[in-house]
């Protein structure tokens, strides 16, 4: 896995254990919702500076970023949505 992949991996794992919603962690460490989405989508290559403000956030060494999942480890789930509430679908006529 390469160090991209790693730390979107571990961003995600961490955010959700902790069940932080990506909007408030992305607050939280300054930047912009849909660049932290991008990250944790390994469509963005963050500084270390930028990693450094996201682990401390999370309350972790920069290094737990890196950490390899254990082989067979199952990639982790996102969050339910929940900006909006669930509707009932209504028929139209």
């Amino acid at each position: 896995m390469n160090a991209r992949a790693l730390v979107a991996w571990n961003v995600r794992r961490i955010r959700v254990d902790r069940g932080i919603p990506q909007e408030q962690l992305a607050y939280d460490a300054g930047i912009d919702r849909s660049y932290m989405g991008r990250i944790e989508q390994q469509k963005e290559n963050p500084t270390i500076d930028l990693l450094d403000r996201i682990a401390a956030t999370l309350g972790i060494h920069l290094s737990e970023l890196f950490a390899e999942p254990a082989k067979g480890t199952v990639p982790p789930k996102t969050m339910s949505k929940g900006r909006k509430p669930t509707r009932p679908c209504r028929n139209r006529k």
